[in-house]
């Protein structure tokens, strides 16, 4: 009888365990407003948040030279990506107009079978915190904190929520290190320059102010322990120059906000599977075990392979590497070990 109970109850926990699991954070798109004016349709107010919902969702998870393989995806073909929204009335007291807030949730499937049949890969970032330094060059003097205006205006350009970038604060150690290296910069050992980031996405960003018409940009990174060098040539078709100044901050930006991406990418079309065990015990909660799972855009589906009354054995099908894997399941407190050859999974 117990026995029995048993097998109901995990019947109960996995019964859509050859379904998708649940929707994902990943492909929520929250915080959209939409001003709301008496002569238009609440319909319209809909279909316009859903068009500008797909729009930041594709500039969130695709790198830019894949963007252009979705733009041409109709209203009508949107909608039906969608699995549903809320929305929420609010008045901005500063001008007294009204607007609707908007949360769309896509399905996750639809998506993954949209990117699949386009051949396309998209980018789940879980270590959104850039360390970044950028640095300056005039002539032949280098401005490393005090009048560097990328360094003091480098988070006041282009606010975005898809990195956060974070500046180090003044140490003589880095200016020591910058200008032992003032001749070679672009070979300096970034893991050298951020010593109290160890294991931290980095990036040293070189910005030439000369005479000439176009200006160069260095951008040397160290990303998932990965060196990426890149440069960029923009022409000052702006008189102003804290105008064109900004105009660097943001193309840089967007240039790491994609190497970033591209080093995140998850590829729909090469599925994983993962045998696992787990143990059945008052330290093991198999409810909690499955609504964390939820949470995780990179499990597809879990299949129950086996079971007793000691144990379970879970096969996992998962997109990414399994680095990354391991990574989502100790943020949703849910431990992966591998222990003679077999791979014990556990809540914390």
């Amino acid at each position: 009888m117990k026995l029995y109970k048993q097998i109901i109850f995990i019947l109960i926990v996995f019964l859509k365990t050859e379904t998708l699991l649940s929707e994902n954070n990943l492909f929520n798109v929250n915080n959209i407003q939409i001003e709301k004016k008496d002569n238009i349709e609440n319909s319209i107010l809909v279909d316009q948040a859903i068009k500008k919902g797909f729009n930041l969702l594709v500039a969130k998870i695709l790198v830019d030279a894949d963007k252009d393989k979705v733009s041409d995806l109709n209203l009508p073909l949107i909608k039906q990506l969608v699995s549903y929204y809320q929305l929420k009335n609010i008045l901005n007291e500063e001008n007294k107009k009204e607007f609707i807030n908007f949360s769309i949730t896509f399905d996750k499937d639809k998506i993954h079978d949209l990117f699949y049949n386009r051949g396309l890969s998209y980018s789940e970032v879980s270590d959104k915190e850039l360390y970044i330094l950028p640095l300056l060059i005039k002539g032949n003097e280098i401005f490393i904190f005090n009048n560097n205006f990328f360094y003091e205006n480098w988070n006041k350009v282009y606010e975005q929520d898809f990195i956060e970038f974070i500046l180090p604060q003044e140490r003589i150690e880095i200016i020591k290190n910058i200008n032992d290296n003032k001749n070679n910069l672009i070979n300096l050992e970034l893991i050298n320059l951020f010593e109290e980031y160890e294991n931290k996405n980095l990036a040293l960003v070189i910005i030439e102010d000369n005479k000439a018409i176009k200006k160069k940009i260095y951008i040397k990174t160290l990303i998932q322990g990965k060196n990426i060098f890149k440069s960029l040539i923009l022409d000052k078709e702006i008189n102003n120059i804290s105008k064109f100044y900004e105009k660097i901050i943001i193309d840089s930006k967007k240039e790491l906000i994609n190497l970033v991406k591209s080093k995140n990418l998850v590829d729909i079309r090469t599925p994983h599977f993962l045998n696992t065990r787990f143990n059945l015990n008052k330290k093991n909660n198999l409810v909690q075990l499955n609504l964390r799972v939820k949470n995780i855009d990179l499990i597809e589906k879990i299949y129950v392979k086996e079971f007793n009354k000691d144990y379970m054995k879970l096969r996992i099908k998962y997109l990414g590497k399994l680095e990354k894997l391991i990574i989502k399941l100790n943020e949703e407190k849910i431990d992966l070990q591998l222990v003679n050859d077999l791979w014990i999974i556990r809540t914390l």
